[in-house]
């Protein structure tokens, strides 16, 4: 039968019967708590301190009071054996929100009514043989094995087995798991390059945390992985590149946390958590969808914000009201994923963007530099995501319809002229660099930035941390359009165009060229088309048979030489032969 220990959140986020009103209150606005559990020095539970308590003693002006006097201290409390009738039972009985879990004297969990209400639809679901998201199809392990290629079943398998070792829950969460429901892959097996693994395991674990000690023992068992681990965030990764037998793979295994933005746009302060505080810090529902991989319930779905019912309906729903005031680039994820996918944005989650767009929030932060980089480092990341992918222009085009290119500046519109020069670009970039020596998502963030008046540039730019040769470049790029344009706006010789042109980058030229006039733009595209790969019918050696001795004029006579066949002076190797003997008398 269920028990609480199969169903309880754990560990229980406690305070010290001293602490203020005031201290409490703030705990429950960082973690999104109804209440909180008390405990004394030796960790015994000795109250419970709803949110309504707290309000009452702040309303009556006890801020600075400490809890104990305000506490519930008749608690009735559960063991980890209870079964969910007796649960079900006492919650009636005593119209009681949550039971404590006590095991051995110290609080081990908590069941809230909640985790009742979810076993109880489950149970209801399993009798009717319906499910709300019936249409998708749930992964059982059988599935997930069938699915995966072997080596990374195996993976899976290690990491199960390892984290079970120490009494934790080992979990696949994120892209992994809504891939797998979505059912991406309509056959065969579905290829995952990266993969986020969840540890739930407070206790019995090193002060790195359960993710990062999972990861150092599963490196020792795959030595041929790099191991990165990020200690302030209790996350750590392994990486395979090109290996003979996982090919290259990016598997990031975290220690179920919680986070708290301390300001708009920060960085997140983690700590570690339960799976449900993991997975309710996430960004969206279809997100925030977990299975479980160890035993005793492995494949074991845990849904609890909805996520199922989202993937059925195709939409973008968003967990919490403050997500994108709290990190504005959560608007560029829910973008992407919206287009890659083909969903839409759930009606209300488009309202919170716009609220938090009009709020103006993002432009006081931008303007507090000591608060941009985390922001704007996030946001780089995502747009080079969206500038990569195929849909770019379908993400640009909704980013701009939700006023979130605002993001990067606030006059920045996704207009009918922007398009037309970001359309320039991409033709320019297929028939000038087929070889792609060009970043062609760093060249269409560039055009963007480049639309921007001349003045914002530079600092735009700089923000959103891209490499320093293109924040000169769109530093300098209003005097490189000066001066290419007033050259090429009068009838040149072609050897003076390419004398001009060549001094510039071939980026430097595209930019220029897609927001030039069509009579300038002509010119660019004759110089990179034609004239730049005419050759003189003479080289080097050739001047060596005539009889020139090898010398610094060399250069100067075969400039020359460009010169006179770029303006059609010379024809052939006679023409060439007799220009030199001209300027050039031996």
């Amino acid at each position: 039968p269920l028990t609480a220990r199969d169903v309880m959140s754990s560990p229980v986020r406690s305070i010290l019967p001293e602490i203020t009103i005031e201290s409490a209150q703030r705990i429950l606005l960082r973690y999104g708590y109804s209440g909180l559990s008390v405990v004394d020095g030796d960790g015994k539970l000795v109250g419970i301190i709803s949110r309504r308590d707290l309000d009452i003693a702040l309303h009556h002006g006890f801020s600075h009071a400490p809890v104990k006097g305000y506490m519930t201290t008749n608690i009735k409390t559960i063991t980890p054996d209870a079964t969910m009738p007796q649960i079900e039972a006492l919650m009636v009985t005593y119209d009681i929100g949550r039971l404590p879990v006590i095991s051995d004297g110290q609080l081990v969990g908590m069941v809230t009514r909640t985790d009742v209400l979810r076993e109880l639809y489950q149970r209801e679901e399993e009798k009717e043989g319906e499910r709300e998201g019936e249409n998708i199809k749930l992964p059982t392990l059988v599935e997930l094995r069938s699915r995966l290629t072997l080596p990374l079943w195996e993976l899976l398998t290690k990491a199960s087995q390892e984290a079970e070792k120490r009494g934790w829950h080992l979990y696949l969460v994120g892209g992994g798991v809504r891939d797998l429901l979505l059912a991406e892959a309509a056959s065969g097996t579905l290829l995952l390059k990266d993969i986020d693994l969840v540890v739930d395991g407070f206790q019995n674990s090193a002060d790195a945390g359960a993710g990062v000690e999972l990861a150092s023992s599963l490196q020792k068992i795959y030595p041929s992985a790099r191991l990165d681990i990020h200690g302030a965030f209790q996350t750590a990764a392994l990486l395979w590149h090109k290996d003979p037998i996982l090919d290259s793979l990016w598997v990031d295994i975290a220690t179920a946390r919680t986070e708290f933005y301390p300001y708009p746009a920060a960085n997140p302060e983690v700590e570690a958590s339960s799976i449900r505080q993991d997975l309710y810090r996430r960004d969206f529902t279809i997100n925030a969808i977990a299975l479980r991989l160890t035993p005793p319930r492995a494949g074991e779905l845990l849904d609890f914000f909805g996520g199922l019912i989202d993937l059925k309906a195709k939409q973008m729903r968003v967990l919490h009201p403050n997500s994108f005031i709290e990190d504005p680039t959560r608007i560029y994820r829910g973008v992407r994923f919206a287009v890659r996918l083909g969903f839409e944005i759930e009606p209300q989650t488009e309202g919170y963007i716009r609220y938090a767009i009009n709020s103006g929030v993002y432009d006081k932060t931008a303007r507090e530099n000591s608060k941009t980089p985390a922001l704007q480092t996030r946001l780089k990341a995502e747009l080079k995501l969206i500038l990569e992918a195929p849909y770019w222009e379908s993400a640009l085009e909704l980013l701009d319809n939700l006023g979130a290119l605002q993001c990067i500046h606030p006059t920045l519109k996704l207009d009918d002229e922007l398009l037309r020069q970001l359309k320039l670009l991409e033709k320019c970039l297929r028939k000038f660099d087929k070889e792609q020596t060009l970043i062609h998502w760093q060249m269409r963030l560039e055009a963007i930035i480049a639309y921007l008046a001349p003045e914002y540039r530079g600092k735009v730019a700089k923000n959103l941390q891209i490499p320093e040769d293109s924040i000169q470049r769109l530093n300098n790029l209003l005097r490189s359009q000066t001066q290419v344009e007033s050259f090429l706006s009068t009838s040149q010789p072609d050897s003076q165009v390419v004398q001009l042109l060549r001094q510039y980058e071939l980026p430097t030229l595209i930019l220029i060229a897609v927001q030039a006039q069509r009579k300038i733009r002509r010119q660019i595209w004759y110089y990179f088309t034609v004239l730049r790969h005419i050759q003189t019918p003479l080289d080097g050696n050739d001047l060596r048979k005539m009889g020139y001795k090898p010398s610094p004029q060399f250069r100067q006579m075969l400039d020359d030489l460009l010169a006179a066949t770029l303006d059609r002076e010379i024809q052939d190797k006679a023409d060439a032969e007799r220009f030199l003997n001209t300027n050039y008398p031996q």
